[in-house]
C-alpha cells in the first residue's frame, strides 16, 4: 500500500507531462532563438537606418545610380482590363519583375504613370500606348538602401486601397514577417514560463516585467496624452 508521501498515478503523470513541456519549452526557446536570430537583427539594424535618416555612412538615396531609357512595346488590347493588367503586360514586355506601385490618377487613357519596386531597385514607368512607346528611369540604391527596403517591404498601403500584392517574393517576404513576429510571440511567451516556474527569481522578474510594462504603456498611450 502507498504510503501519503508517495506520489499517486495521477500525480506521477503530472510530473512526468510538466517535466517534458519544461524540456521542450526549453528547447524550442533555444532553436527558435538561433532561427530567428538573423532575423531579429536584420530587422534591429534596418530599423535603426530607418529611425535616423541622418546618418551619413549609410546614405543610399542619393548615392543612387540612375538609367533612363526608352522602349517600343505594343499597346495592350482591350483583353486586358484594368490598370493592373495593362501594368503586368507593359513589364512582360520590358522583362521586369516587382511590386507594381501607383502614383497619379489616370486622366488620359493613352498615358499610363507607375513604379515598380523591388529590394535595391526602383522601375519609374511612363507608357505612351498612342506613341506605343515607354520611358523608364531605372534607380539602383547600395546595400544600405536594401536593408532599409527589406524593413517595409509589404506591397500594402493602409491610405492606399489599389496597393495590393502583386508579385509573389512580396508575399513571401510578407509572410516572413508574420513567421519572425509569431516566433517572437512564442519566444516572449516560453520567457514567460521559464521564469513563473522559478520561484526564487519571481519577485525580481516581477519588478523587471513591470518596469518593461511601464514602459511600453508610455509609448502605446501615454504620448497620446501628452501630444
Amino acid at each position: 500500500m502507498p504510503s501519503a508521501t508517495e506520489p499517486t498515478g495521477k500525480s506521477l503523470g503530472a510530473s512526468r507531462f510538466r517535466a517534458g513541456f519544461e524540456r521542450w519549452n526549453r528547447k524550442l526557446h533555444f532553436y527558435a532563438g538561433l532561427i530567428l536570430l538573423f532575423f531579429m537583427w536584420l530587422f534591429a539594424f534596418s530599423g535603426l537606418l530607418l529611425n535616423h535618416p541622418t546618418w551619413s555612412f549609410a546614405e543610399s538615396w542619393s548615392n543612387r545610380k540612375d538609367t533612363n531609357y526608352e522602349r517600343e512595346i505594343t499597346a495592350p488590347g482591350p483583353e486586358v482590363k484594368g490598370d493592373l493588367g495593362q501594368a503586368r503586360e507593359i513589364l512582360r514586355q520590358l522583362g521586369i519583375e516587382g511590386e507594381i506601385l501607383w502614383t497619379t490618377t489616370r486622366t488620359n487613357a493613352n498615358q499610363f504613370e507607375f513604379q515598380v519596386r523591388r529590394p535595391g531597385h526602383f522601375f519609374f514607368i511612363k507608357a505612351d500606348f498612342a506613341r506605343q512607346r515607354v520611358t523608364v528611369r531605372h534607380s539602383v540604391v547600395n546595400l544600405w538602401g536594401v536593408i532599409k527596403v527589406l524593413h517595409v517591404f509589404t506591397g500594402v498601403q493602409l491610405d492606399d486601397p489599389r496597393q495590393s500584392r502583386d508579385w509573389a517574393l512580396t508575399t513571401v517576404s510578407a509572410y516572413s514577417m508574420d513567421v519572425v513576429a509569431a516566433g517572437l510571440i512564442f519566444m516572449v511567451l516560453s520567457s514567460l514560463y521559464m521564469w513563473w516556474v522559478l520561484p526564487q527569481k519571481r519577485l525580481l522578474g516581477a519588478v523587471v516585467l513591470g518596469l518593461g510594462s511601464i514602459i511600453c504603456g508610455l509609448f502605446c498611450i501615454g504620448l497620446r496624452w501628452l501630444f
